[in-house]
Order: C-alpha cells, then sequence, then structure tokens
C-alpha cells in the first residue's frame, strides 16, 4: 500500500489530531457528528485505529511501519517505547520538530528536494535515522529562507532532545528522544499488539 495522498481531514475527523500530517485543525461540528456515529467498538477495530494513528501521522506506508515493528521487537526494552524512539529520530520527523517545516511531509520535500545537510553532508532520504550530536542546517542560506521561515512559524515548545539555532538554520540533536515529548496522543502497545502476529 502507497504512501496516503487523500484529503487529509477525512483522517483527522476519524483518527483525532495529527500534528505532523497538517497543522490545520477541523471544526467542533465534525467532531460531534463522528463521535454520535460510533458506537462501541471491537478490540480489533481500537487497535487499528491506534496503528493507523501513527502511520499517518508520521506519513509511513504500511510495509515501512512492519519493518520499524520488527525492528523494535529485536532491540533491547519496550517494544512500544523503542518504535516510537525509532520514528521520532527520523530526519524528517526532527526537522518537522525543530520548527523548520510545519507538516513532516513538507519536511519529507525539504529532504528529497536535498535543501538539508547533516553534519556537513546532504541527506535526501527523509528515513535517515538522526544520532545524538548530529548537526542539521539547512544547504543554501538564502534558498531555505524562502522556504522556512523560523520566525513567523508558531513557537512550540521545543522537546528536550533538540537544539535550534534559528539564526544560522541549525538545529542540533542532543540525545535520543524521551517517550512523554512524543508529540501525538497515542497506546503504543495497541500498535505492538496488532502487528504481533506478523512479526
Amino acid at each position: 500500500m502507497s504512501r496516503y495522498r487523500g484529503p487529509r481531514f477525512k483522517k483527522i475527523r476519524r483518527l483525532g489530531a495529527l500534528p505532523g500530517l497538517t497543522s490545520k485543525m477541523p471544526s467542533d461540528e465534525s467532531d460531534l457528528r463522528n463521535q454520535s456515529r460510533s458506537g462501541k467498538k471491537s478490540q480489533y477495530r481500537i487497535r487499528l485505529e491506534e496503528k493507523q494513528k501513527l502511520r499517518f501521522h508520521y506519513g509511513l506506508t504500511e510495509r515501512q511501519l512492519l519493518k520499524y515493528v520488527r525492528i523494535a521487537a529485536k532491540a533491547k526494552g519496550s517494544t512500544g517505547q523503542v518504535l516510537l524512539q525509532l520514528l521520532e529520530m527520523r530526519l524528517d520527523n526532527i526537522l518537522f520538530r525543530l520548527g523548520m517545516a510545519s507538516t513532516i511531509p513538507r519536511a519529507r520535500q525539504l529532504v528529497n528536494h536535498r535543501h538539508i545537510l547533516v553534519n556537513g553532508r546532504i541527506v535526501d532520504i527523509p528515513s535517515y535515522r538522526c544520532k545524538p550530536q548530529d548537526i542539521i542546517t539547512a544547504r543554501d542560506e538564502k534558498k531555505i529562507r524562502a522556504i522556512i521561515n523560523l520566525d513567523s512559524s508558531p513557537k512550540v515548545k521545543l522537546p528536550k532532545h533538540l537544539t535550534l539555532y534559528p539564526l544560522q538554520y541549525k538545529g542540533l540533536v542532543n540525545q535520543i528522544i524521551d517517550s512523554k515529548w512524543v508529540g501525538l496522543k497515542i497506546n503504543e502497545l495497541l500498535v505492538v499488539e496488532y502487528y504481533s502476529r506478523q512479526t
């Protein structure tokens, strides 16, 4: 299954707020209509919705998400927390968290168009896994200033694992993210349970 390119509000109405997918919010009327429609949910539906939240927030395909779940299952520690750490340390998500892009799809576009340097080298792979002490900068500061406007972007509280230097269009990854800083309200254990038969 390919990456979702359809109407974003449709997914937000069904799954709730997905800040990585779009910066806009649906009206309250649609939320009320959606709540009145939903009756008792089966356990499978609850797990599926949690999985879909994760998938659409980070803009992953089904195959990519399954690959991340398998990597997390082999790692030490809680599979759900390791999964969230893997997803949060992706380059496109780091750019989104730094405020260099308004959404994760926009951050992915910046990376694909070769506007981003990691430790002085061009990286054009959005799924590149950032490590502590990685320095992320804009390649051509004058060109990128038109695309990224850090001054006008809404001031969001920056997670502790990141440091932003807005005048130099530069960000620093201090450490691996703590699970409480994940900007999505999700029960990662339900996602792991959903994939338990496939891992």
